[in-house]
């Protein structure tokens, strides 16, 4: 007669054991910052200890402290605004380069090459505006112009009834990119790919594909990204505007704007315009999903440039 309840006791346990292997399947896309990656364990699910500060905080400019406030990428409108918007994008970012009247794509997902030697920077792939609409430009390491410099990618903003691209642009700190989520460590706010030190660049495993090509690395994982990243993204808004996101520069992005900065290189311009010439880049023949989303093949650095102070008007000194 005792046999049973021993028998039922193993039997429970059994099923237990099963229903927690069988859970841990079900976890989502670890916080990598690479789209696309394999499936995360349910341990890695878990929030990661406390690791101090994240040493990436010094690629944001000094700035009055700004609270405890969400990252300016993750918030997003869901009515559309008025059609004129207040542009204080010309407060913070380069001049448009391009105008469109609809809205880019969304942001394709896709892989991260990796770095092809030390002190290489990721700048993201983004949607230009060319002669048959959107076309993809993909997303490369580039080789940065002077020791220290940061790459603040360019964005699309909407006002005045159209939409206009602020091309990117190189400094010692990160400036306002639209709080566009372009992953990799561009989460919105700031970089947490990597930071300087000593005249050397230093990755973060936890946001980039990492290989022998590079010896400075580290790993931080921000406790504030694992929900955001854990998830799978669809359709991520890639413009600042009604439908997408709804961001406000911050005082540490508008004090990296006042800081000496150098504009995007002329390999950076010619890498934009080679893809505005491939068709299978363009939208239209896409359909969002470019064959070329990102490229192996690093860019070389212009020679001779360096950051430049900016006058009252912000255009840069000569």
């Amino acid at each position: 007669m005792k046999a049973l309840p021993r028998f039922a006791l193993c039997m429970g346990l059994a099923m237990l054991v099963t229903l927690c292997a069988a859970g841990s399947h079900f976890s989502l896309i670890p916080a990598n910052g690479v789209i696309g990656s394999a499936v995360a364990s349910a341990q890695d699910q878990a929030p990661p200890p406390d690791q101090g500060p994240d040493p990436a905080e010094v690629n944001q400019a000094p700035a009055p402290d700004e609270g405890n406030m969400a990252p300016s990428g993750q918030s997003y409108t869901t009515e559309a605004p008025p059609q004129d918007q207040n542009p204080d994008d010309a407060d913070y970012s380069e001049l448009p380069t391009a105008t469109a009247p609809e809205p880019p794509p969304p942001l394709p997902d896709y892989d991260q090459p990796p770095p092809p030697a030390d002190d290489y920077i990721w700048t993201p792939g983004y949607w230009a505006w060319g002669a048959a609409g959107y076309y993809w430009v993909p997303g490369v390491w580039v080789e940065p112009p002077y020791v220290g410099a940061l790459w603040t990618p360019g964005y699309w903003a909407f006002y005045g009834g159209h939409f206009w691209f602020h091309p990117g642009h190189w400094g010692l700190h990160i400036g306002f990119y639209g709080g566009i989520n372009y992953g990799f460590g561009f989460f919105g706010l700031g970089y947490e790919g990597g930071y300087w030190r000593g005249g050397h660049f230093f990755y973060n495993r936890a946001y980039n594909h990492i290989n022998v090509n590079v010896h400075n690395v580290y790993s931080y994982r921000a406790v504030n990204r694992e929900v955001i990243n854990r998830t799978t993204v669809i359709n991520r808004p890639s413009y600042r505007g009604p439908y997408g996101v709804s961001a406000r520069p911050r005082p540490a992005e508008g004090a990296a704007w006042r800081e000496p900065t150098a504009p995007r290189m002329s390999t950076q311009v010619q890498h934009e315009q080679n893809f505005g010439a491939v068709r299978g880049q363009y939208a239209n023949q896409n359909h969002g999903k470019p064959p070329s989303p990102a490229v192996n093949h690093p860019l070389p650095a212009d020679r001779g440039v360096h950051p430049q102070p900016r006058s009252s008007g912000g255009e840069r000194r000569r």
